[in-house]
């Protein structure tokens, strides 16, 4: 008998009867050989063939059933359905721990689908919520999802539809070009500066491009009233400082004048002479406080040329002649800046260490190295060490009598001008502080 090309349930017959064919034989032979009536010997015969094609059937009926419940269970997975389970008929054979295996596995995705659906639902809540605009798009360039921050861009008559292709929302451009950049909305959309950030993503195993749009308006709004709260709270405090003390030597040599030339006191004319130098100093300070306002706010872009690291630092470092300034060369470099402008900020952090390290008889030490691809230069003083480093950069702010609040500020601009970054910040070693000044060196 061939099972050849015959299915798996009759397979599973046919594999059933051929392993008892061997005992059905034998007990067919018994009885062939036996003395039993001819009838007798016949209904046996009957039963044993009769009981040989119905164990068949009932072994190819369990097995097959089995398969049928797994295969259901399997069916519903695939469909989603994973409330379905595999019955177990509580035996400790192969096929109920195949059923327990499955109805573990179906636990599993289960969870991993809950767990998948509330991380779902919570992002979708979050990108509904967050006031950013974000649109997500096919490789074919049409919109699959909008959050309601980017619906507010566009019109109300004109609301962006999902299956809308970008150039239909004008933010073709926006899915080019680099990343992250400064973009103006197109007409009829939100106005002012907004950053662009794009990403890639895949859904469904195809690529989608995630745009993201952040309105700068309030931010830079914000950061401009801070600003200027901090430069009207730091002038008001200068001119005051000033005109306190101008008026008030002012209203009392009105009051000595007004007496006749009789009745002034002797030293009348060395009051007026001291209140008059007063004034004259006050208004000289309130002068220079203009001066480098004014200074600050006209620095001219860098002309940038070679220089010399080794050359630049050492020609600073002379000019401090209050003290001797410990100097640590480091390797021999050069970037391309403006000499004069970089010679202004040198100076200006070592003249700020210099002063601090004279208040308690430290020293101050200079020194560069490379690092990367920038330049590192350090100025290490043993002062008292910063104690707010929220105030260092806000122009006119200063701790020192005579000091203008504008030294820091020059410098951290001149150096931003030159694509670099500067820091000042209490020592770890010991007392002090250090200036941090990083340039790039191509």
């Amino acid at each position: 008998m061939t099972v050849r090309g015959a299915n798996h349930e009759r397979r599973s017959l046919v594999v059933a009867l051929l392993a008892t064919l061997p005992a059905v034989a034998s007990s067919l032979a018994l009885l062939a050989a036996s003395t039993y009536a001819p009838l007798l010997r016949a209904l046996l015969v009957a039963g044993v063939i009769l009981a040989w094609v119905c164990g068949g059937f009932l072994v190819e009926r369990q097995l097959v059933r089995a398969l049928q419940s797994i295969s259901n269970v399997l069916g519903a997975l695939r469909d989603g359905d994973f409330s379905v389970r595999a019955h177990r008929r509580g035996r400790d054979d192969a096929v109920d721990r195949v059923f327990a295996e499955i109805n573990a596995f179906a636990g599993t995705l289960t969870r991993q689908r809950t767990g998948a659906s509330e991380v779902s639902a919570l992002l979708t809540k979050v990108i509904a919520e967050v006031d950013v605009a974000v649109f997500a798009f096919d490789r074919d360039l049409r919109l699959k999802l909008i959050n309601r921050a980017a619906e507010h861009l566009f019109d109300p008559s004109a609301m962006p539809r999902l299956g809308s292709h970008a150039s239909e929302l004008g933010l073709h451009s926006f899915l080019e070009g680099p990343t992250p950049r400064m973009v103006e909305l197109p007409a009829g959309s939100g106005h002012g500066q907004w950053e662009l950030r794009r990403n890639r993503f895949r859904l469904g195993g195809l690529p989608h491009e995630l745009l993201v749009l952040s309105d700068l308006r309030r931010v830079l709004r914000e950061e401009e009233r801070q600003a200027w709260q901090r430069i009207i709270r730091v002038i008001g405090h200068e001119i005051n400082n000033s005109l306190a003390p101008i008026h008030s030597i002012a209203s009392d040599l009105q009051l000595a004048l007004r007496a006749p030339p009789g009745e002034r006191h002797a030293d009348f004319e060395q009051d007026l002479a001291r209140g008059l130098a007063i004034i004259d100093r006050r208004s000289e300070s309130l002068g220079r406080c203009m001066a480098s306002y004014a200074r600050l706010a006209k620095l001219p872009p860098p002309r940038l040329a070679p220089v010399e690291v080794n050359v630049w630092v050492r020609r600073v470092v002379d000019l401090e002649q209050r003290m001797p300034i410990r100097l640590s060369a480091g390797p021999l470099l050069t970037i391309q800046g403006d000499g004069d402008q970089l010679d202004q900020l040198l100076i200006n952090l070592v003249r700020n260490g210099v002063e601090a390290a004279t208040e308690t008889g430290g020293g101050v030490e200079v020194t560069w190295r490379k690092v990367g691809r920038q330049l590192e230069v350090l100025i290490k003083d043993e002062g008292r060490g910063v104690a707010d480093t929220r105030n260092l950069f806000v122009p006119f702010f200063t701790t020192k009598a005579n000091g203008t609040g504008i030294g820091l500020v020059l410098s951290r601009q001149i150096c931003e001008a030159h694509h670099g970054t500067l820091t000042l910040e209490s020592r770890n070693d010991r007392p002090g502080a250090v200036a941090r000044l990083l340039l790039p060196l191509s």
